[in-house]
């Protein structure tokens, strides 16, 4: 009896188990609706920038343009807190720009005196790095150092999100009626909730280009993104020539190599 009880347990465990694949089985199968953000979410479109690839190097003409966007629009509201003004001279500007930039930043460098306990502020030299922004806005813009670094596709992404806003368009609105972008924010496929805090930073002919450039908002975007692949790696070009002379001296180490090998041992069976 007691056998018979325990098979009759066991195999209404089974059966209970085989439901429950079954039932889960069927829902895996079974199409599920999609959500604003799987169909709305673009990702970043590919950037050529003249620092991509095994050979890159920076055209420092567009670096510059975009230290140029980051000065008179993103530095507002973004830090660069890893780059200092002295660098500036790597991009080709001169020791008396630097100084003149430093000097005239719109943030100060803070001091502080031990003695007294007292904070206070003085104008930027070229030793210092570049001022933390406390923006007095609701959220935390992201320190701009390393975000090329920091955000999958790098300067694609930076390129398509200042690119990217827009409306919802009435079919999508209808779609998706709970996805209307609240107060406050803005809308852009290319941010991965589709809205963001940021309003769209540029405006066509907002920055006055030294070279005489025409200024636009998809040249803005470009040239703000190769200046941020800078600030995250001022030193890509160089590693990028260390690593060809690397792989150059190792190849012709290993023919080398292989010729004392074929000499040496040519007499010999194996």
């Amino acid at each position: 009896m007691v056998r018979l009880i325990s098979f009759l347990i066991g195999l209404g465990f089974i059966a209970a188990v085989g439901v429950a694949l079954i039932v889960s089985l069927g829902g895996l199968g079974g199409a599920t609706e999609e959500s604003a953000q799987e169909a709305l979410y673009k990702h970043p479109k590919e950037l050529e920038l003249a620092s991509n690839g095994l050979f890159g190097k920076f055209n420092m003409q567009q670096v510059q343009r975009g230290f140029q966007v980051y000065q008179q629009v993103c530095s507002n509201c973004h830090s660069l807190s890893h780059v200092a003004f002295r660098d500036l001279r790597k991009i080709g500007y001169t020791e008396a720009e630097v100084k003149k930039i430093a000097a005239d930043w719109q943030t100060k460098a803070q001091t502080f005196d031990p003695k007294t306990g007292d904070r206070g502020e003085r104008p930027n030299t070229p030793a210092d790095k570049f001022p933390t922004v406390y923006y007095p806005g609701q959220g935390n813009p992201p320190d701009l150092s390393l975000i090329v670094k920091a955000r999958h596709d790098g300067a694609g992404y930076v390129h398509s999100l200042l690119t990217g806003y827009r409306d919802m368009t009435p079919a999508e609105m209808k779609r998706f009626p709970a996805a209307k972008t609240p107060d406050g924010l803005y809308f852009n496929p290319y941010f991965p909730n589709l809205n963001i805090a940021m309003p769209p930073p540029l405006a066509e002919g907002a920055v006055t280009y030294a070279d005489g450039t025409k200024s636009t908002v998809e040249q803005n975007s470009q040239d703000v993104a190769a200046f941020l692949v800078w600030a995250a790696e001022p030193e890509l070009a160089e590693r990028h020539r260390i690593g060809l002379m690397v792989m150059g001296f190792l190849l012709i180490a290993t023919v080398l190599a292989y010729g004392a090998y074929r000499n040496i041992w040519r007499d010999l069976k194996h």
